[in-house]
């Protein structure tokens, strides 16, 4: 009997295409006990009360059914509405706004609607782990834009021009950056804008972690001028409103692009579910209050963790936004990998190597704050003792719960 090679019946491109760095990690994760974990980007609150009772309500009174392609009309004119009141931006919600099955829905939908096979698409770097698959798996070409701790994790107008080929078709932004916590100012926003218009650049630009921007003002790329139009502005409910286990985002933009992203919907998810859509309108209409209160501690938890690492002899940029810090961590003499699977086996504290970022996140690791300090302060503890086992010595230090109730160590 001939022996079937299955790997060959695999699309090659789906088959050359490498795990998630996330996840493959965190393989390791599930197989111990005892794990404080900072490497899943999710909020440790759980979903306000009113928004969990929306969705029980709903569901008694019957909602059960599919929606529009598009989504409920109700939450379009909810997310149109909120959208203008932050950022002046005027939406069509009949034809400019699509409900899709959380960011990486609309991310995924978006590029195959705008890539042509070989379109080349610039990607800041480090960079969340989804963005090179999804233009590979639509036929494009990822091209990296470096950048590091010298510069803020930022890129440039300077460095997208130069990168630019006939085949640049889309620059893809996310700011509050995942996984630095790095934010862009209005000024190298606009030059960069001009690049685009100048180069016919489309930009696809994730601003999921748009309402946790500590420093400054976060600026929306679409609401600047000429900009509307050629950006299709992707956000959700996941980071703000902690509601990552439902699945509701949504994308922005000239009709013609969301009408065509709209055909792929339609064809592979249909619609989002109708009660996490119910859940999302509540989030939008009613939901402020309770996202501010989880803002405001997630900044002190940055400002108390940043330390925490620096006191610790370990150089961490200081994120203007989202709930990563990205310390450096070569000063162990370990790389990224080697530091993440050491520290997980020594002392049972789960972070995520950096090069899961791409090749500039060497020598980083991504933590993420969003954790109790309780969590935060016992993993502190852990992470000391094992950087001084590497030759790094620590300042004695408070944990983040002693600086946040004022103690000293």
């Amino acid at each position: 009997m001939t022996q079937i090679n299955w790997s060959e019946k695999v699309n090659p491109v789906v088959r050359n295409l490498p795990p998630s760095g996330i996840r493959r990690f965190f393989d390791l994760v599930a197989e111990m006990k005892g794990v404080i974990s900072l490497g899943v980007g999710e909020p440790d609150f759980v979903t306000p009360w009113h928004i969990r009772e929306a969705c029980i309500y709903s569901l008694e009174k019957g909602y059960t059914m599919y929606t529009s392609n598009w989504g409920l009309l109700e939450l379009r004119e909810a997310v149109a509405a909120d959208v203008e009141g932050t950022y002046n931006i005027k939406y069509n919600p009949r034809d400019e706004i699509l409900i899709t099955v959380g960011v990486s829905e609309a991310m995924d939908l978006a590029m195959r609607v705008l890539l042509e096979p070989g379109d080349e698409v610039l990607i800041p770097e480090p960079s969340y782990v989804s963005y090179a698959p999804c233009t590979t798996l639509a036929g494009g070409v990822p091209v990296f834009i470096p950048t590091g701790m010298e510069n803020g994790f930022r890129i440039s107008a300077e460095q997208v021009q130069s990168l630019i080929t006939p085949r640049t078709k889309v620059l893809l932004l996310c700011y509050p950056n995942n996984p630095t916590g790095a934010i862009m100012d209005r000024e190298e926003l606009l030059k960069i804008a001009e690049v685009a218009k100048q180069n016919d650049l489309m930009v696809v630009s994730d601003e999921i972690y748009d309402r946790l921007t500590y420093v400054g003002q976060h600026t929306c790329m679409a609401s600047l001028p000429g900009m509307q139009d050629r950006t299709v502005l992707l956000n959700g409910f996941s980071k703000a409103y902690a509601m990552t286990g439902w699945r509701v985002g949504y994308a922005a933009g000239h009709p013609d692009i969301i009408g065509a992203m709209t055909k792929i919907h339609q064809y592979t998810m249909l619609c989002t579910s109708i009660t996490a859509q119910m859940a999302a309108m509540e989030a939008l209409k009613n939901g402020q209050p309770a996202m501010r209160h989880m803002v405001e501690n997630y900044n002190r938890r940055r400002n108390l963790v940043v330390q925490a690492f620096r006191d610790m002899g370990l150089p961490c940029y200081e994120p203007g936004g989202a709930f990563y810090a990205f310390p450096q961590i070569s000063g162990t003499g370990l790389n990224c990998e080697e530091f993440a699977e050491e520290l997980l086996k020594q002392e049972q504290v789960a972070l995520v190597p950096g090069n899961a970022f791409g090749p500039s996140g060497e020598g980083f690791v991504r933590v993420s704050y969003a954790a109790s300090l309780d969590d935060l302060s016992e993993a502190f503890r852990r992470m000391s003792r094992f950087v001084r086992r590497y030759g790094v010595r620590p300042k004695i230090i408070s944990t983040p719960k002693q600086m946040a109730n004022g103690q000293s160590a």
